[in-house]
């Protein structure tokens, strides 16, 4: 029974970590209507930055995190304005879909230049003092409860954000109909703009929390967390926030679990399964809804 809590723990801790990268995919799908395949390698510039900030630079762990925050930040707008943008009107999403493809190699290959391909050993940002827990029967990581704790504070924040400031009515009323916003006044290139800002500083967190988590840096760090975060966005129902938050701690409890009873090497295959089964029952996912369209 410990050993199953303890796994539970875990579970909701790496859950924690997709539920924060799938809050970013489903914010931008949810107001842009697109895919922003290039989310998870945000995730990457994010903790390649952090690393080197505090591991080469010596700069404090505070100022690590904000400076990778703000690194990431600059890029996402910088994204969505050079390559997403200009393609708003094209019609086909298509177009944007490839574009999103093509600026998640882009950020890639980049890194690799820049960075090499070498894996770099990342340093957990959380203290040697609390590195493990021992509450009562069970031992715990401390990056498990910093992960839990702040995936549940910026799901709070974002969710008052959204609910009770202009720019957080603006991004709800960009989602519900983007035409109908635009003729109210909401400048919708600027609230699309927003939430890329927001969806890539909150990458760079999640980047920080993973490679704390499992502390192998490479190019391609975020490119798998990135796909099973987009899992856990279409297994909440993609476009909802809360959906996307229960969506990632589902799949990080099923993720461990498969891993700890079954088997290590098809514990993502056990993962895409019950998301193909998910669907099949529920297709819109956990919490979407079923829109009908009017001719």
């Amino acid at each position: 029974m410990v050993t199953f809590i303890e796994n539970l723990i875990n579970g909701l801790s790496m859950g924690s970590i997709y539920a924060i990268i799938a809050i970013g995919y489903t914010m931008v799908y949810g107001i842009a209507k697109m895919l922003n395949f290039a989310h998870g390698d945000i995730i990457m510039v994010g903790s390649y930055a952090a690393f080197i900030m505090i591991s080469t630079l010596g700069v404090p762990v505070p100022l690590g995190i904000l400076g990778s925050v703000i690194i990431c930040l600059c890029l996402g707008i910088m994204i969505e304005k050079i390559a997403y943008k200009p393609l708003r009107n094209a019609g086909s999403p298509l177009a944007v879909l490839i574009t999103a493809i093509g600026v998640s190699y882009f950020l890639q290959n980049g890194a690799m230049l820049v960075f090499g391909s070498n894996t770099k050993s990342f340093t957990s940002v959380i203290p040697a003092s609390i590195q493990t827990m021992q509450i009562g029967p069970f031992q715990i990581k401390g990056i498990a409860v910093v992960s839990i704790l702040t995936s549940l504070i910026l799901v709070g924040i974002l969710q008052t954000f959204i609910g009770r400031t202009r720019p957080g009515q603006a991004m709800l009323a960009c989602s519900q109909d983007r035409a109908a916003a635009s003729l109210m006044g909401i400048s919708v290139n600027n609230t699309i703009t927003l939430t890329f800002a927001i969806g890539s500083a909150m990458a760079a967190i999640a980047g920080v929390l993973m490679c704390s988590y499992s502390p192998a840096l490479t190019p391609t760090t975020g490119a798998m967390p990135g796909i099973k975060a987009f899992t856990a966005a279409v297994f909440g129902g993609i476009g909802s926030i809360p959906g996307a938050m229960v969506g990632g701690l589902v799949l990080g409890i099923i993720e461990q679990l498969s891993k700890y009873y079954i088997s290590q090497q098809v514990s993502d295959a056990i993962v895409f399964g019950v998301l193909i089964i998910i669907l099949l029952v529920k297709p819109t996912g956990l919490f979407g809804k079923v829109i009908q369209e009017k001719v």
